[in-house]
C-alpha cells in the first residue's frame, strides 16, 4: 500500500524542512511519501480443551458463547477491516494443539476462503501442553517465501491456556516475522497459573518478532475486550508505536468525568442522562 505524499499549503519561508507544529500552533507538515508491504497473517488458534470455556456473552440461541465462538467472530471482524484497509492483504490457518498443524495453508484474500477455514475447526479434548516449536519454523519458512514477493508475514497467536505455559525452542534464523499474541484466560487460582503464562508469551515474542509485536491479555470472559484488541491488532506492523505507548481506545468513562470536570469549573450546569 503506497502511502501519498501530504504538503503544507503554506510552507515555511527558505525552503527550510518543515517540523511538526506545536500544540495549537494549527500550521501543517509534510509527510514523505512511503511503501508499506502487504501482508500475510497467519492465523494460529489454540485447540486446547480451555477454548470451549464459556464467555460471559450469551447467542441468539441463549447460550453463552464460547472462547472459540467469540474468536471466530473476532477473526471474521478483523479480516473484512483489513481487507478495507487493503485488499491485497491474505490470510491462512494453523492450529495448535500439541503442535502445530495446517488448517488452511495457502494464504488468500477471499473472505470464502476464511469462513471455510473457521468453520472447520474443531477442539482437541485431549490436549496438554502446547509447544510452539513448529509455529515459529512454519513462520519462518513462510516469511521468506513473503519476502520473495515484496511482502511481509504475521503471526496473530490465539492462545487460552491458562495452566499451561507454552514450551518452545527459537528457530534457526529469527525475527524473519511479526508475532501478535491475544490471550483469553481464567482468573488465577490454586489450579492455574496465567501470569506465568503471559510472561512466557511474552518472553516467546520479544525473541522471534521482526517488527513491534502486541500482546494482549483478557480474563473478564466480555466479547467486547476481544474485539477491542483484535481492533487494535488491524495496525500494520511497519506503521507500529511501541506497545507501551499504544493508549487506545480511550476509556468513555474517563473522558466523560473530564468533560463534566470541565464543565463545572465554567459554572455550566451539569444535566444527568438518569
Amino acid at each position: 500500500m503506497e502511502v501519498t505524499e501530504y504538503r503544507n499549503p503554506n510552507p515555511p519561508p527558505g525552503g527550510r524542512p518543515p517540523s511538526p507544529p506545536a500544540q495549537g500552533n494549527g500550521g501543517g507538515y509534510t509527510l514523505p511519501a512511503g511503501q508499506f508491504s502487504s501482508e500475510d497473517i497467519l492465523f494460529c488458534i489454540d485447540m486446547g480443551p480451555e477454548t470451549m470455556a464459556e464467555m460471559k456473552v450469551n447467542g441468539p440461541n441463549g447460550r453463552p458463547y464460547t472462547r472459540l465462538d467469540s474468536i471466530k467472530q473476532a477473526i471474521l471482524l478483523f479480516v473484512h477491516a483489513k481487507l478495507t484497509i487493503n485488499s491485497d492483504h491474505r490470510f491462512a490457518f494453523a492450529a495448535l494443539s500439541k503442535s502445530t498443524y495446517w488448517i488452511r495453508k495457502e494464504f488468500s484474500s477471499e473472505v470464502d476462503s476464511v469462513i471455510a477455514a473457521l468453520q472447520s475447526i474443531s477442539v482437541d479434548s485431549s490436549s496438554s501442553h502446547a509447544d510452539l516449536t513448529q509455529l515459529f519454523r512454519v513462520a519462518t519458512h513462510e516469511a521468506k517465501k513473503s519476502r520473495a514477493q515484496n511482502r511481509i508475514l504475521r503471526v496473530i497467536l490465539l492462545y487460552c491456556r491458562s495452566s499451561m505455559p507454552p514450551l518452545y525452542q527459537l528457530p534457526s534464523t529469527l525475527k524473519l516475522f511479526t508475532l501478535d499474541v491475544m490471550y483469553l484466560h481464567d482468573k488465577p487460582s490454586p489450579d492455574n497459573c496465567p501470569q506465568t503464562v503471559y510472561d512466557t508469551l511474552v518472553e516467546a515474542l520479544e525473541q522471534v518478532t521482526e517488527f513491534e509485536g502486541y500482546i494482549f491479555e483478557s480474563g473478564q470472559g466480555l466479547t467486547r475486550s476481544l474485539f477491542r484488541h483484535m481492533c487494535v491488532l488491524l495496525c500494520h506492523p511497519q506503521q507500529r508505536c511501541a506497545h507501551d505507548e499504544v493508549d487506545i481506545p480511550k476509556s468513555l468513562t474517563r473522558k466523560t468525568l473530564a468533560v463534566a470536570d470541565a464543565s463545572q469549573g465554567d459554572d455550566s450546569v451539569v444535566v444527568s442522562s438518569q
